[in-house]
């Protein structure tokens, strides 16, 4: 998520609705007590759960006051009931006793959010009673001297079965594994009252190992490509029953049509291999802080590319005279060096088999460019069609069988795989985007897995219990340590059994740094001579946005920005993003102007931009946070900002956050745009003046790219951008289907601009602004100005990728070759930004006109253009000039251009 969410799924929340009956220490069933309503109106909620079970001997609960008695009360069939005030059932009870002090520091230090709880420790005498009550109904009680209920309440027990079960489940090998032909197959379900595989039509019983709590069995050979479902007995808070659910392996390695079971397969089976796959010759591994990246979903790519012979299919990277793949075989000659996949794990909201997938049912073509009939007509189907971003994941570690010529079985692990030799063998290495932030649903939905496994643990709970979706779905707690455990046994199956090259995590910041750390340290230890792939040398960046109910640390150490600095995993930052777009995100208005939007420069009529001063004043500090962002958003380097003082990166002010926070080249990735928000043509559609002419729109698309391009550290693009891409102006095409989203390689088939207004749901307050654009002669470029914004770009590219001076690896590095001689009151000009790198210079010119940029200290010192652009596509770049008399840099209007030292 890179700006604005892409989805809402609606999630079955835990509503936990009933409490349970202490019984007396001779475990005789008795009824609770009625409950006095003045008391305990306010505390007795049996629809949350307030409590949580932090580790065996230890209750926090966020109670106040005394009590005379405090317990734990459990039920293993779960029949208990509240009616009338009145709690009744039979259960047992485990006695508690508080914690003088509270809870220790060490449990504060694991816990912080629970630091104001009270402590309550389990009575010794009922600790053989732990794991019996974690496999049934709880709550905890408090009541007076008299027997009246004060309190009561559901309990988390997230952490409980992590000091239980944790040390021996994180070394188990889970889901199915083949040995000395026999196949085992393994799933971790503490709180199962029983498992059983359902396998070939017969029901199998699985052994429960106490130390970790997996359920597993061991079967003929026999078994390897049969189907099987696991049959889980267990308490289910979201129900408030115990039930028997029928459910997929979460550690699946192959499924059949639409999930609806899993496969027991053996990825290393040869059968699986397509030709050459074992010696399979990757490109030069590019470090992280050189990356290039171009950010593509796998329809988009070829679903209406006439040239594809497998459009919307792994298998059209094998097309190797397709229209897509030429290109994308043009940008890897560039210099571009990553293909970053959005989701191609089992995605939960497309329909696998093609016979199933709904098609709009009307002429597409025949409407007007600023008509609303094509959004209706594909909203119609979207719930069902082909089409999703994939940020709904259902099975972490199968690839999406949507995109498999047969969903069923096999097809789609070895069609990826020749997918990954098609990218490789086109000199571009794979990254995957991986979303283990939340699921597509949780509780007793059908699509959810993990919960119906163990309830209550895989998903992160708020504080009364409900299930937290600030991620837009149900959030996982990778903090447990099970949910830890999966996010790197998945990656690291996808890096050895795919051999991917790289992982993208979806709002990283909602894991945990130190589970990040993990798999790198994971994948790091994959050599070729073990495991076929070098792991130093995949690449790891993502979201390190903070937000929700884990915001600054409040539960655990994050994987943000900040955080991350310095670690070798790069965050996206949108310090650079925001100022060449201007604005934010989430602006009503969506004409806010920045650098290369004509802010001040080449103002529009927009409002929102404020006085002629006002806008001056912001387009300066926009130039302040682009020179941070080209030093690779560096915390520690120092400039002459654009007020004439002396400052840090990270005293550069960004929406009340430090500008720089990175610790050295790398650590931040840059990008004008992504698959969130608008793309870039459709933000500069809104933002620039409406009579700018289409050639002067394709330079602005050019020389924003180029901010990120040219800066330290990693860049990447939205696949198509070089080439103008639009979505007509759709700034949440998640489910927006292929006539919003495909990709046009050919220019003759336009860019996408003009195919009417964007679907109402996230765009309906901003047609009115869109509805005059959208038949704009001026935003409609032909040939000419498409291939040449792709030309452009690739020389940049090309530039960027031969010249070692923009891969500095150290921040004195960037200090000592890296500066902006023309910041400051008297030297700084409006929508120019000049830098000199070593023996470089860099020339930004933003503006509608002409500029000279004089740099004194360099008079007498010969530049001329840079060969790349000399000899390079754009014929308006090669009229740039330098006088060595005065050191006078002179750059025509929109243009980026590099000078080198002769």
């Amino acid at each position: 998520m890179t700006g604005s969410p892409r989805r809402t799924v609606v999630t079955t929340a835990l509503a936990l609705l009933a409490v349970v009956a202490p019984l007396t220490s001779s475990a005789a069933a008795v009824p609770w007590a009625s409950v006095a309503a003045a008391d305990a109106a306010a505390e007795v909620d049996p629809a949350k759960s307030k409590a949580q079970w932090i580790d065996r001997n230890t209750l926090a609960w966020d109670v106040q006051g005394d009590a005379a008695t405090q317990e734990l009360a459990y039920s293993h069939d779960g029949r208990l009931t509240v009616k009338d005030g009145e709690l009744s059932g039979e259960g047992q009870r485990i006695r508690l006793t508080p914690a003088e002090g509270g809870l220790t520091d060490a449990q504060k230090k694991k816990y912080p959010h629970l630091k104001g709880y009270a402590a309550f420790t389990v009575d010794p005498r009922d600790r053989d009673r732990v794991r019996r009550a974690l496999t049934g109904r709880l709550v905890a009680t408090r009541s007076d001297a008299d027997g009246k209920l004060l309190a009561a309440t559901g309990v988390q027990t997230q952490g409980v079965l992590d000091d239980l079960y944790s040390a021996a489940a994180t070394k188990a090998t889970l889901g199915p594994r083949f040995r000395h032909g026999r196949t085992t197959l393994a799933v971790w379900a503490p709180t199962a009252q029983s498992v059983v595989l359902e396998l070939d039509g017969k029901s199998v019983p699985m052994r429960r190992d106490d130390a970790s709590g997996v359920w597993s069995v061991t079967g003929a050979e026999s078994w390897s490509g049969k189907e099987y479902r696991y049959v889980v007995k267990v308490w289910a808070p979201s129900v408030q029953k115990v039930v028997t659910n029928k459910v997929t392996d979460p550690y699946s390695t192959a499924l059949t049509a639409n999930s609806e079971r899993s496969i027991a397969v053996d990825l290393d089976d040869p059968k699986l291999a397509p030709e050459g796959w074992e010696r399979l010759r990757k490109p030069k591994a590019t470090p992280l802080r050189d990356a290039q990246i171009q950010e593509l979903h796998i329809r988009d790519f070829s679903v209406e590319d006439r040239t594809a012979k497998h459009p919307g299919k792994y298998l059209a990277f094998t097309d190797t005279a397709s229209d897509g793949m030429k290109h994308l075989r043009k940008l890897a000659d560039a210099g571009t060096s990553y293909v970053h996949l959005l989701p191609a794990f089992d995605i939960g909201t497309i329909p696998e088999r093609a016979s199933e997938q709904a098609t709009p049912d009307c002429d597409l073509t025949a409407p007007a460019p600023d008509s609303d009939e094509q959004q209706a007509c594909v909203t119609k189907t979207a719930a069902k069609d082909a089409y999703n971003w994939g940020y709904d994941p259902l099975h972490y570690t199968v690839p999406e069988g949507s995109y498999a010529s047969d969903p069923d079985g096999t097809r789609r692990t070895v069609e990826f795989r020749r997918m990954v030799q098609g990218l490789n063998g086109s000199g571009l290495r794979t990254v995957m985007d991986v979303v283990y932030n939340h699921t597509v649903a949780g509780g007793q939905a059908d699509k959810s897995v993990l919960d119906k496994i163990v309830p209550g643990y895989y998903q992160r709970l708020l504080a009364d219990g409900t299930v937290a979706t600030s991620t837009c779905c149900a959030n996982t707690a990778p903090e447990n340590a099970m949910m830890g455990k999966l996010v790197v046994d998945s990656m690291v199956t996808w890096a050895k059994e795919y051999k991917v090259d790289g992982f993208r995590f979806d709002l990283m910041g909602h894991h945990p740094k130190a589970n990040i750390l993990a798999v790198r340290k994971a994948l790091d230890a994959l050599t070729v001579e073990k495991d076929g792939v070098d792991g130093k040398k995949i690449v790891l960046y993502g979201e390190g946005w903070n937000f929700g109910e884990i915001a600054d640390d409040a539960r655990f150490v994050q994987a943000t920005q900040k955080n991350m600095a310095g670690t070798g995993i790069a965050t996206f930052s949108d310090r650079g993003r925001d100022a060449v777009r201007g604005g934010g995100p989430f602006d009503e208005d969506p004409g806010v102007q920045g650098f290369a939007s004509g802010l001040y420069t080449d103002p529009n009529s927009s409002k929102a931009n404020g006085t002629e001063a006002e806008q001056k004043a912001r387009l300066l500090h926009y130039q302040d946070l682009l020179k941070v962002a080209l030093t690779g958003n560096l915390a520690g380097y120092t400039f002459t900002d654009s007020a004439g003082r002396r400052v840090k990166g990270s005293e550069v002010d960004y929406n009340g956050a430090p500008a720089g926070y990175a610790a050295a080249p790398g650590d931040a990735l840059s990008y004008a745009d992504a698959h969130d928000n608008e793309s870039l043509y459709d933000a500069l559609a809104f933002k620039l003046p409406a009579d700018t002419t289409a050639a002067e729109r394709s330079r602005m698309q050019v020389l924003a790219m180029a901010t990120a391009t040219l800066a330290q550290g990693p860049s990447l693009s939205q696949a198509g951008s070089d080439l103008l891409r639009s979505k007509s102006l759709d700034r949440n095409s998640y489910d927006s289907g292929d006539w919003f989203n495909a990709i046009h390689w050919n220019c003759q088939d336009g860019n996408g601009f003009g195919r009417g207004l964007p679907p109402a749901a996230d765009n309906k307050d901003k047609w009115p602004y869109g509805k005059p654009l959208l038949t704009s002669g001026a935003l409609t470029p032909g040939c000419a100005e498409i291939n040449g914004a792709s030309a452009a770009y690739q020389d940049l590219v090309k530039l960027r990728a031969t010249e070692p001076a923009f891969s500095l690896a150290t921040t004195d590095e960037v200090q000592s070759r890296l500066s902006f001689p023309l910041s400051g009151t008297s030297a700084e000009t409006p929508g120019v930004i000049t830098m000199e790198l070593g023996d470089l210079v860099i020339v930004f010119n933003a503006t509608p006109e002409a500029r000279s940029q004089r740099v004194s200290a360099l008079a007498q010192t010969a530049y001329a253009l840079h060969p790349v652009q000399a000899k390079g596509a754009d014929r308006v770049v090669k009229s740039s000039s330098y006088d060595p008399s005065s050191g006078t840099f002179s750059v025509p209007a929109r243009t980026v251009a590099v000078f080198e030292r002769g």
